[in-house]
């Protein structure tokens, strides 16, 4: 690779991340990021880093760490939702350079900066950043993990400690099943390749040791809140331990379906997320696993480049199997699916670039017209705007890269992602949330009633309600609590459109502001088209009782 390629690669990475950190200025997403955000704000506000709670309860479901993380960062910059997204953006750049320096080890620097560019273009990966989650977390620690650990297997000892590090991390983020995507491409390699003594080595019976000696932290913090007080009631049980649910309910039992947390599973979800997920890369990804399968195939790649792959394919299957599935824990195994599609790429025939040269142009014109016509329908401000740069990029895609080339495709699926990064993080999210009636109430309340007492009357899922008010939300889960409330001085209610009239007339509330409401994160057509949008709208309200 010359220099004028490899600084081709690094520009287009560099305008992604300048693009993506737009995502940092903005608002944050209910439920899940919310609920965490509020994890953390309780965490910063009360220096209770042991404990963690939830419309004042105790909340077991998420190990510690990212909550420690977002706190830390409301430590240093204070509580708003630039210093709850940082971490998270942060962690993502170091995804994205393990994901390079995992593929150029294995390979080339070249294959590295193109592995490093698709997984950062890849829409999930652009979602991430503006609704953060635990997820990009766990795929920087897993990643990390496996490029340390690999360069363990080649005799460097201190990556055995740093390797370790980083799978205690991920699993003190998502639980013990991570140490599934960290080791099994491993023990595959090891055992296709017929290297059975690596099973035997000291090291990596060290390495389980330090895993379980960095992970300390968590279990100490499980223990003294929930298996020292077995009077709690969790899950509407008693006697529930907080290490049983870390190590089993938290993590097989979701697999089996039948711990207190369930779902249903579809052993095809994954299949068509990652079609969405790995925008605008999908085509090229599907097509590559196809060609691993051709025996030529087998012998044209490093021998450990079974680590990369079947690390992948073993998460992708428990996943599969699970019956708790969830679109964004496909973001693991993305920097797999892109050393995958950049080896992929660099292979193509002179036919085959051909073909996906005019696959990744239709694509890019209809992201174009998908984004113009959501702009129409939902009508934003500045949806003009947005229509101009959905164009734009398009149009720099054609008149940039002209040659059927694996450059070109690689420039005009990267502006493809610069158009959607550009149109969901500075126009529609922005747009979308102000249908978040939680965060519109709280930032309302810290503008006319900053000292105000903020209570919430039976309504479980004021997540972001809970973070973005001052200081501590209270729950009321009855009328009976209701007045014992009544006469207090400076307290305002947030209540749904269901209890309004009964407040009115029993309680003589007071109507302070009114807000609208809809579960941004499950999208539907009536809610994007403005003139159908009032049909799905809820009612909440800010009310002072009289």
């Amino acid at each position: 690779m010359n220099i004028d390629e490899s600084k081709r690669y690094l520009l287009l990475i560099s305008i992604l991340i300048v693009v993506s950190a737009s995502a940092l200025f903005g608002g944050i997403m209910e439920p899940d990021g919310a609920l965490y955000a509020s994890i953390a704000k309780n965490i910063a506000l009360h220096n209770d880093w042991l404990n963690l709670y939830v419309r004042g309860a105790d909340w077991l479901d998420k190990p510690h760490l990212p909550f420690w993380l977002a706190a830390i960062s409301f430590k240093l910059f204070g509580i708003s939702s630039f210093a709850y997204k940082l971490p998270s953006f942060l962690f993502g750049l170091i995804a994205t350079w393990y994901t390079y320096g995992l593929a150029k080890d294995i390979y080339d620097k070249k294959t590295g900066l193109i592995s490093a560019l698709i997984f950062l273009s890849a829409l999930h990966v652009l979602i991430s950043t503006f609704d953060v989650r635990a997820e990009i977390y766990i795929t920087a620690f897993t990643l990390a993990s496996i490029y340390h650990y690999y360069k363990a297997h080649q005799h460097r000892f201190w990556h055995i400690v740093a390797g370790s590090l980083f799978a205690a991390c991920a699993i003190m983020v998502k639980g013990i099943f991570v140490l599934i995507p960290v080791f099994g491409g491993f023990i595959i390699y090891w055992l296709l390749t017929k290297q059975f003594k690596e099973l035997l080595k000291i090291k990596w019976w060290i390495a389980i040791v330090l895993i379980f000696l960095f992970i300390t932290p968590e279990l100490y913090s499980l223990y003294i809140q929930f298996d020292l007080h077995p009077e709690k009631t969790i899950f509407s049980k008693t006697n529930v331990s907080g290490l049983k649910f870390f190590f089993w309910d938290s993590q097989f039992g979701r697999f089996f379906n039948n711990g207190p947390i369930k779902g249903k599973g579809d052993i095809s979800f994954f299949l068509h997320t990652t079609i969405w997920a790995f925008l605008p890369w999908s085509f090229l990804f599907c097509t590559a696993i196809v060609n691993l399968f051709k025996r030529k195939n087998n012998t044209a790649f490093p021998r450990e480049s079974i680590i990369i792959w079947t690390s992948a394919a073993i998460t992708f299957l428990l996943f599969s199997l699970s019956k708790f599935q969830l679109p964004h824990y496909i973001l693991i195994i993305l920097p797999q699916f892109a050393i995958i599609t950049a080896l992929y790429l660099q292979k193509l025939s002179e036919i085959a670039t051909k073909i996906f040269f005019t696959i990744q142009s239709v694509v890019s014109i209809l992201v174009a017209i998908l984004i113009s016509v959501i702009a129409c329908f939902f009508n934003f401000d500045g949806f003009i705007v947005a229509i101009f740069f959905a164009a734009l990029f398009p149009i720099l895609g054609f008149l940039l890269f002209k040659k059927p080339t694996a450059t070109s495709i690689i420039g005009r699926s990267v502006l493809i992602s610069y158009s959607l990064a550009i149109f969901l993080c500075v126009f529609f999210y922005p747009a979308v949330l102000k249908y978040e009636a939680g965060m519109e109430a709280g930032l309302w309340l810290n503008k006319n009633h900053p000292h105000s007492n903020v209570k919430v009357l039976m309504y479980p899922d004021a997540y972001s309600l809970d973070f973005y008010a001052k200081g501590d939300v209270q729950y009321i889960w009855n009328y009976k609590d209701l007045e014992n409330v009544r006469n207090e001085n400076n307290t305002i209610l947030y209540i749904q459109d269901d209890d309004l009239a009964k407040l009115k007339k029993d309680y003589n509330a007071e109507v302070l502001k009114g807000f609208v409401y809809y579960h941004i994160t499950k999208l539907t057509p009536k809610f994007i088209n403005k003139e159908s949008r009032p049909t799905v709208l809820e009612h909440f309200y800010l009310v002072r009782l009289h």
